[in-house]
């Protein structure tokens, strides 16, 4: 059985590759994922379809080379923390932006079962000002 810490890091290697299947591979169908109030798909998402529609492709969809970049992980046992930056360039606008951001994971039986965001929603905001 993968480490808590295993599944999260193999969740950030999926999303580098893009993989949306790989990134769902150990999140629980009852996920609750949190993303910042500010941040364009602000709100708590419950379960994997809804991750994939309120939050990805929104991403996909909205924003140019839009990327998660890792810099630290931080084992916390049932808790995981990930610390590294988004970037990308929002289409209706053509401006970029680069934030530092902060994911807190909770993982539950192999799974994760909660995801919280935290990020500099103003800089977002601002490359998606006309």
């Amino acid at each position: 059985m993968k480490t808590n810490l295993q599944i999260i890091a193999d969740h950030y290697a999926a999303s580098a590759r893009q993989d949306v299947v790989g990134m769902m591979l150990d999140v629980s169908p009852d996920v609750a994922w949190t993303e910042m109030a500010g941040f364009p798909c602000a709100g708590t998402w419950t379960g994997v379809d809804q991750v994939i529609d309120k939050v990805f492709k929104v991403l996909g969809s909205e924003w140019e080379a839009y990327t998660f970049s890792l810099d630290q992980l931080i084992d916390g046992g049932d808790q995981i923390v990930g610390v590294g930056s988004y970037q990308g360039t929002y289409r209706k606008t053509g401006k970029a932006m680069q934030a530092r951001v902060t994911h807190v994971w909770r993982l539950a039986g192999g799974k994760i079962v909660g995801f919280e965001q935290f990020t500099d929603t103003l800089l977002v905001a601002q490359a998606m000002r006309g």
